[in-house]
């Protein structure tokens, strides 16, 4: 048997993302094959790169096909202090290894997952408005600030052949404008997570506007995240009952409550993003706590990932992918998208800066709300090197 690449080096890289850093995992092998993916250290907290940094001495001369038993060995190494940032890390270096292994083998990732189901995978446009109010409005533009821009947005929505679109609450900016809604995570500070009725009544017209605008066949799906407990989300889905959502997604610490939202509400539940590792899923599937499991692919690798997608297809549950990174991130997504049967659709970020596709290869190719994967090996979107050294990363 012919000897098996072996891993020469394990490199990190970060660039300029406007708002954000975009991070790399560059994995070389002793015959010169290099496997890339994306991750990142800007939402949430610190700790991703140092910890990709820290394992990657002990794997040099592992082989690439090698994934499972790396991840085994840093699984077991790390077992006390899995999850956040560590098992962030861990799937940055499966994934990097995924990518390297099928450029070895000269297939597309998606083959290394069992093979396609799809070609074409369904897509929505993510935080479609959010982007384009402050602080982000900047580097996006197309700024929103009134209802008006809001029904022009939707309208765009559908002229650009988009069949569903994916919309956050918003505040007054203070300056007669709008901002995304995001007190769950401290913008603005409300720990007490208290939802008033003034919020109700913007939530219910910033809806009714996107629906003017996009028409009465745009799937609407709306991402309330951890902004409120389960009182407040009760709340939500009462004043929004007449509303013929696609979905409710929201984030809940505690299964059975999100059990309990799920069975008042009329339109489905996705849930679960920032969960990391089967462990950490099984107790909302045994508590059926939702329609739709979101699962990231990027935090958890997308080997482990296919492992949750079949627990959650052993309890009737389809998935969706959680995207919201560059264009690698969200190829990477769609090679877990083709390959998993139980696929609801895929959330991707249309509003993007000036220089991503100077930074990735290829860029995703959407039309009609469906990206077509390419036949490419690997995940088919390498960065650019030359392109991240020229976008210094936010320090």
């Amino acid at each position: 048997m012919a000897e098996q690449p072996c891993i020469k080096s394990i490199e990190t890289m970060s660039c300029d993302a406007g708002w954000r850093n975009y991070y790399f995992v560059k994995l070389t092998s002793d015959d010169g094959i290099v496997g890339w993916s994306e991750y990142d250290e800007s939402f949430g907290p610190l700790g991703v790169t140092l910890n990709i940094n820290k394992f990657a001495d002990g794997l040099i001369g592992l082989p690439i096909a090698a994934h499972e038993l790396i991840f085994a060995k840093l699984f077991s190494a790390n077992r006390a202090a899995f999850a956040g940032v560590t098992g962030q890390a861990i799937g940055a270096i499966e994934n990097a290894l995924l990518d390297a292994k099928a450029k070895h083998l000269n297939i597309p990732c998606a083959d290394l997952l069992g093979g396609r189901i799809r070609d074409r995978i369904p897509v929505y446009w993510s935080h479609c408005g959010s982007w384009r109010m402050p602080p982000r409005a900047e580097f996006y533009g197309n700024q929103i600030k009134t209802l008006e821009d809001v029904k022009n947005l939707g309208a765009e929505a559908r002229e650009r052949g988009f069949s569903a679109i994916k919309v956050n609450g918003y505040r007054d900016d203070g300056q007669g404008g709008m901002a995304m809604w995001s007190p769950g995570f401290g913008e603005p500070f409300q720990p007490e997570l208290n939802i008033d009725r003034a919020f109700l009544t913007r939530l219910r017209d910033y809806l009714e506007a996107f629906r003017d605008g996009a028409g009465p066949d745009m799937n609407i799906l709306l991402d309330v995240n951890f902004n409120a407990r389960t009182e407040g989300f009760l709340q939500i889905i009462r004043a929004l009952e007449d509303f013929d959502l696609f979905w409710l997604e929201l984030d809940h610490n505690n299964p059975d409550a999100l059990a309990s939202i799920r069975s008042a509400s009329p339109f489905p539940i996705a849930s679960c993003e920032t969960l990391i590792g089967q462990r950490q899923f099984l107790p909302y599937f045994e508590a059926q706590s939702m329609d739709v499991t979101v699962i990231d692919a990027i935090w958890n690798g997308v080997w482990q990932s296919m492992k949750v997608a079949a627990a959650a297809d052993a309890h009737e549950i389809n998935i969706a992918p959680h995207n919201f990174y560059g264009h690698l991130g969200t190829m990477m997504n769609a090679h877990f998208a083709a390959a998993v049967p139980n696929l609801r659709i895929m959330e991707t970020d249309i509003d993007r800066l000036p220089w991503d596709d100077e930074i990735f290869s290829t860029p995703p190719v959407i039309e009609n709300s469906y990206l077509s994967l390419p036949d490419l090996p690997g995940w088919g979107c390498d960065p650019n090197e030359d392109a991240i050294r020229a976008h210094p990363p936010k320090t």
